[in-house]
């Protein structure tokens, strides 16, 4: 019931909330003389935080109808190419000039670990003007029917070989943590069928392909629960009125709930700053927790069959990296792996996917020659500078773009894209 009560609460405390944000609106009305008092606007400040910590964030907008290519500031447009139940597959289609040469097709799979898409939307800014960009807009699954059917690792696995398959050749696929082991399953599924349209390179950042090496808390967890700890206290059915109602799932709530408390003292320190930046009217310091906060505390609910079985394979049983995983009966053997190169980069201070967990990913791989491999570990950067910020932009963007520039022929070459049907979920 705890799903029921959570919604519950959120439905008991939107009248108050309405009225908070109203009084705020009285209180730095600049028409009120009283708006510009230290007084005023710690009310005004007391009030923000209040709505703010009890609403419930909707899933943000990527926002880039702009990117910069060769000096020039083009159009961009979000267009879904592609869509299933559980995922639409965003093309940001840049208006570029006639007859200018096609740039590399990076496919960016996002986490689908309780974060929307648009946790990328720094990675996707830094690498549009360089790169033909794709990415997995994973669905809530609270806002998926109970009739569109299950979604589980093997689905998600089938889904990114069908997306591959849509975009083309020369595709380039970025793993972004969580999706690390289903690319790498993907990957070398597609190697060992001989697969025409075998991705050119792929790109692992910060996932857990073998959680074995310097584990962390969060793995640490996984292995002292048994699978069904995970099953009685964390899977809940979503409840009546959401489009999903009935379907059991992992809900978001939860998920955030663990990564705060992670690091509770800095949440709690960022929103006393934030509250304090409001008293002093300093605008864009208090504009930059909204903006990161926005994004941080907007979350989706997974499925109980993906979550499990990710648990299961990725952090209790560490199947792929012994070579005892399987998607829909067929042994996943990233032995095959010979024609796609393989980039990996780690943060050294990830306290999600410790150092060592990432670079796995070479040492199963055996066959990928020595020329067609890379790994990159990024000095003072923790498991979210590693596709996002700062460093990101100077010292690791620009190796992944030089490793698909290197590894990948002309964008334009190859057959078109291929029909494959999948077996979860529905088609549209």
């Amino acid at each position: 019931m705890i799903y029921q009560l959570y919604e519950m609460n959120h439905a008991a405390i939107a009248p108050f909330r309405a009225a908070s944000d109203a009084m705020k609106l009285v209180h730095t009305n600049p028409l009120n003389p009283w708006s510009y008092t230290p007084m005023a606007r710690t009310i005004a400040a007391s009030l923000e935080l209040f709505e703010r910590m009890t609403r419930r964030y909707a899933k943000p907008e990527f926002g880039l109808s702009t990117t910069t290519v060769d000096g020039q500031v083009v159009k961009v447009t979000e267009d879904v190419v592609w869509s299933k139940p559980f995922c639409d597959l965003i093309h940001f289609r840049r208006q570029l000039p006639a007859g200018r040469v096609p740039d590399q097709k990076l496919l960016l799979v996002a986490p689908m670990s309780g974060h929307y898409a648009t946790l990328l939307r720094g990675t996707v800014e830094t690498l549009l003007p360089n790169a033909e960009i794709y990415i997995t807009d994973w669905i809530d699954a609270r806002m998926v029917p109970v009739t569109e059917g299950r979604f589980d690792l093997d689905d998600y696995i089938d889904y990114l070989i069908e997306m591959i398959h849509h975009i083309g050749p020369n595709t380039h696929v970025v793993g972004v943590c969580q999706p690390s082991v289903p690319v790498l399953a993907a990957v070398a599924l597609m190697e060992a069928s001989e697969d025409p349209l075998t991705p050119a390179s792929m790109v692992l950042m910060g996932g857990p392909i073998d959680t074995r090496e310097n584990p962390t808390a969060v793995n640490n967890l996984a292995q002292e629960k048994p699978l069904d700890w995970f099953r009685d206290n964390v899977i809940m059915n979503v409840p009546w009125p959401h489009p999903g109602v009935m379907r059991p799932v992992y809900p978001g709530f939860l998920q955030l709930s663990g990564f705060m408390s992670m690091n509770l003292d800095r949440h709690i320190t960022a929103h006393k700053e934030f509250f304090e930046h409001l008293v002093k009217n300093d605008g864009d310091s208090a504009e930059r927790h909204r903006d990161f906060y926005d994004e941080y505390l907007a979350v989706m609910d997974l499925t109980e069959e993906f979550y499990l079985q990710t648990v299961d394979t990725v952090f209790i049983k560490h199947a792929l990296p012994k070579g005892e995983m399987m998607h829909r009966g067929i042994p996943v053997d990233t032995k095959k792996i010979r024609k796609t190169a393989l980039l990996t980069v780690e943060g050294e201070n990830d306290d999600i996917s410790g150092l060592g967990q990432t670079r796995a990913a070479h040492t199963i791989s055996p066959s990928i020659p020595d020329d067609k491999r890379m790994h990159y570990m990024q000095p003072d950067v923790g498991h979210y500078g590693v596709f996002n910020g700062s460093r990101f932009r100077k010292e690791i963007a620009p190796r992944i773009l030089a490793f698909a520039t290197k590894h990948g022929g002309s964008a334009g070459e190859g057959r078109g894209p291929v029909k494959r049907v999948i077996k979860g979920g529905k088609g549209t």
